[in-house]
């Protein structure tokens, strides 16, 4: 499977590119890189930077919601039909876990589509191409600060980065990328690139920090609205997800929470929170 180049800093892109062409600017999202392609016999086939993973059951546990996300969403007719070799093409994508910045969970998707690879014409595709794909595929494209803006109107030293699109704070940061296979980064001055702190806390503790009635009762008010039922085994998926996408490097990072117990304890509390709501209702 095509592996995805490092992005050089926007001081080491050459000079003509901001001479000539059209530029696309894309927000820089703090997430952890992910590939998939859909092989001829209809499964998907995960790899994350430096691995592939020829069964889903194999990808690390940190990455496992963004699997599901890509196999929940991703329209395999759609991409039969604009395709007549599926596995010629290799999707990038960001797997939308706690990394540095802490975005909102809630609102953020567990993948964020970056860029496709074409074994056919040998090249990335264009960003243009790359943002309609995603949205026609079913999977939400990285967020676009500006498109086909004149390249001699970009200037890189005076350029502000924009607040993001998935928490309220700015972005961690800009790509930008020409139509030629040109790409390069713009980092925000203030992101901090420390990691979250480790946390001192039981399994319990941790599960009561982040599993919260209000959680719940988001998750619960989502299935609803959305015709879903709202059981015990849904709600704790459900929550689950988004706890672990934010208390990822808790959970996964040191070592220091049995990642069972903690799982255990959030089951507990959904049934404990389904208990209460149905004696208020």
């Amino acid at each position: 499977m095509k592996t995805y180049p490092p992005i050089p800093r926007v001081a080491g892109a050459p000079d003509h590119w901001f001479e000539e062409g059209h530029l696309w600017l894309l927000e820089k999202v703090d997430g952890a890189l992910l590939r998939f392609q859909l092989q001829s016999s209809g499964l998907l086939r995960f790899g994350d930077r430096e691995r592939v993973y020829d069964e889903p059951a194999a990808v690390p546990e940190p990455y496992r919601h963004a699997v599901e996300h890509v196999r929940a969403n991703l329209d395999r007719d759609a991409l039969r039909r604009a395709m007549s070799d599926v596995e010629s093409v290799v999707f990038f994508a960001e797997a939308m876990h706690r990394q540095t910045i802490a975005y909102d969970w809630e609102r953020t998707p567990s993948v964020l589509g970056i860029d496709v690879w074409s074994a056919e014409t040998g090249t990335f595709l264009p960003p243009d191409a790359v943002d309609r794909i995603f949205d026609r595929l079913g999977l939400t494209p990285v967020n676009v600060f500006e498109r086909e803006l004149r390249a001699r109107d970009f200037d890189p030293d005076a350029y502000s980065i924009p607040q993001s699109a998935w928490y309220d704070g700015p972005a961690e940061g800009v790509v930008v990328r020409n139509k030629r296979g040109g790409r390069a980064k713009l980092l925000h001055p203030d992101q901090s690139a420390t990691q979250p702190a480790p946390v001192d806390a039981s399994a319990d503790e941790l599960a009561g920090r982040y599993a919260t009635d209000s959680r719940f009762e988001t998750v619960a008010s989502t299935l609803e609205e959305r015709g879903q039922p709202v059981t015990v085994d849904t709600l704790y998926e459900r929550t689950l997800e988004f706890v672990l996408r934010e208390a990822h490097h808790h959970v996964h990072g040191d070592g220091r929470v049995d990642a069972r117990a903690f799982r255990s304890a959030v089951a507990a509390r959904t049934r404990t929170f389904l208990d209460t709501r149905a004696d208020d209702a």
